[in-house]
């Protein structure tokens, strides 16, 4: 492709998506622009390359050799949105069929702004850092971009094992993704459920050990605890694979596990340090993690999975802990 575009070679156009705001959105058609600039977004790293990624690369390089194909015309087409859902949804659906990317790299290409609608969607959370915006997790609700990723598609596809490297080669993966997005209201379902691990995160963090330090943090410094709830919410709004709930379903459920939720969350908040520490039962929950086995990372996603599953089921409504840590 290099050699061909040296030689003056014409590639096909490179589709290059944008989220726009609503009004921004609202106004289109812009019949009477004279330029992109006056219906992209200002912060133009805000933009995806949705389509033509390997085009591009080929084109940065044989411009590093002959400057002159700089001089010569490139085809672009502008996909206009106003949610981040669409743009992923589009996006696999142009590479149905082609050489398969991993989930991360897909999603990458949305990165961005995927994340800026977490953020203005989900006010629950305290910080989210990443590679330009470094940090450690020091209080509850903060994550890191990666984590908030992954809590993605673990939350679609309803798995807890969920390979970020791994190849989207499992085409009832990829339907299921795709089925979920067709879902105007999924994007909603999993803000709330990123909501509700976050004010969890926060009523946890409230039981202070016997030295003072924030003991009840420990469980949702794991990224596994977070997948696993993150899951069980799933498979209970969305259905089983497989087994998916009708639209209307969907947001029957979610209304009941947030509700459910919230009552767990305000009794939590009113306890004593005594009482959240009876709660937990954090000392249940080493003991189990403690157990020495092969895979450590697989094994507490399957003793979290099994764990909140419980939770999810039991609908926020427990005495205490002990009976999720034990259920794997």
């Amino acid at each position: 492709m290099v050699e061909d575009l040296k030689k003056g070679a014409v590639l096909p156009p490179i589709v290059i998506g944008a989220v726009l705001e609503k009004n921004l959105f609202d106004a289109l058609p812009k019949l009477e622009a004279v330029g992109i600039n006056e219906f992209l977004p200002t912060a133009h790293g805000s933009l995806s390359i949705i389509d033509g990624m390997q085009r591009t690369a080929a084109l940065k390089e044989a411009l590093s050799d002959h400057v002159e194909v700089g001089t010569r015309g490139v085809r672009v087409e502008f996909w206009l949105t106003n949610s981040v859902r669409a743009m992923i949804y589009r996006m696999l659906v142009l590479n149905t069929s082609q050489v398969p990317w991993t989930i991360s790299r897909q999603l990458s290409v949305v990165f961005a702004p995927l994340l800026d609608e977490i953020k203005r969607n989900v006010e629950d959370l305290d910080k989210v850092t990443s590679p330009d915006n470094p940090g450690r997790r020091v209080a509850p609700a903060q994550y890191s971009s990666d984590d908030l990723v992954e809590l993605y598609i673990a939350f679609s596809l309803r798995k807890t094992a969920v390979d970020t490297k791994e190849a989207i080669s499992d085409e009832f993966s990829r339907l299921d993704f795709v089925d979920n997005l067709a879902d105007e209201s999924f994007q909603d379902h999993f803000y709330t459920a990123l909501s509700m691990l976050a004010r969890l995160d926060v009523a946890f963090g409230k039981y202070l050990g016997e030295d003072g330090s924030p003991s009840g943090r420990f469980i949702f410094d794991r990224q596994p605890a977070r997948i696993g709830l993150i899951v069980a919410l799933g498979s209970s709004v969305l259905g089983r694979p497989g087994a998916d709930r009708s639209r209307t379903q969907r947001m029957a459920r979610m209304e009941e596990l947030e509700a459910a939720q919230q009552r767990l969350v305000f009794r939590l908040h009113g306890m004593s340090n005594e009482q959240l520490e009876d709660f937990l039962r954090l000392d249940v929950l080493r003991e189990v993690l403690d157990k020495k086995v092969g895979q450590v990372g697989r094994y507490e996603r399957s003793v979290f999975s099994e764990a909140f599953k419980v939770l999810v089921e039991e609908e926020f409504d427990l005495e205490n802990m002990e009976q999720c840590w034990r259920a794997s």
